[in-house]
């Protein structure tokens, strides 16, 4: 069984939920012609709408390439709020400033080139919604660095939590399954894999957050801490 969403879910998911605009689909036709992932307009469109229902303020993001997650999140932040965008890449970040500040949205971005895990560190929070979308063996290092600066109400949005081009979705589900307290070290899989299936365990474990998969795209774990 394939376990991405079908396309034919996902135009529809994209169809009734929050509208695209101009700069969004400019990204997205940037995105597709230099074969970059990015999270797409369905779960861009969650984002946006959990902003609103959370009426956030302040957003980190472990990972922004372009800037397609900064932009829906920009979207539904009041005029003073702020997103921060990490990369490692420069080039990246100064085409992200160009996409915000077509859409308006510049003066609610804070850029930072470097590691976001590191960058994390300069910043006391609280951010009110965190995505991290950063290399998939450290999703528990930026959950760990980031946990004491959600507030309550607050949320930690998870990509790539059922797929990605590196992870082995029937390697993770075997890995999400095993009790034997072994951690599944017996499982065949790769790092990014157990990456992923580590934040999960961790972070459903963690009695201050409570966490749900949303299966669009290539997977969100919503975890909203209590």
């Amino acid at each position: 069984m394939d376990p991405t969403v079908s396309d034919r879910v996902a135009r529809f998911a994209t169809a009734v939920g929050p509208e695209s605009d101009d700069v969004i689909r400019e990204i997205d036709a940037y995105a597709d012609e230099r074969g970059f992932p990015i999270v797409g307009p369905a779960v861009g469109g969650w984002l946006s709408l959990l902003a609103r229902m959370t009426g956030a303020e302040s957003v980190f993001e472990f990972g922004s390439g372009f800037g397609y997650s900064a932009y829906w999140f920009a979207r539904e932040l009041p005029s003073d709020g702020e997103v921060v965008l990490t990369d490692l890449n420069p080039e990246n970040l100064e085409q992200a400033r160009e996409y915000l500040d077509r859409g308006e949205y510049l003066d609610r971005a804070t850029f930072e080139e470097g590691d976001a895990i590191e960058t994390v560190t300069r910043y006391e929070g609280p951010f009110d919604i965190v995505l991290i979308d950063n290399e998939k063996h450290r999703y528990r290092e930026a959950f760990e660095a980031i946990r004491e600066k959600v507030p309550s109400g607050g949320l930690i949005v998870a990509d790539n939590a059922v797929t990605s081009g590196s992870i082995e979705f029937d390697a993770l589900a075997e890995l999400i399954d095993a009790e034997d307290g072994s951690h599944g070290t017996e499982i065949d899989a790769n790092e990014s894999t157990r990456g992923i299936a580590e934040y999960l365990r961790v972070v459903d474990d963690d009695d201050a957050f409570e966490t749900a998969l949303l299966p669009l795209g290539e997977g969100l774990a919503v975890s909203h801490k209590r």
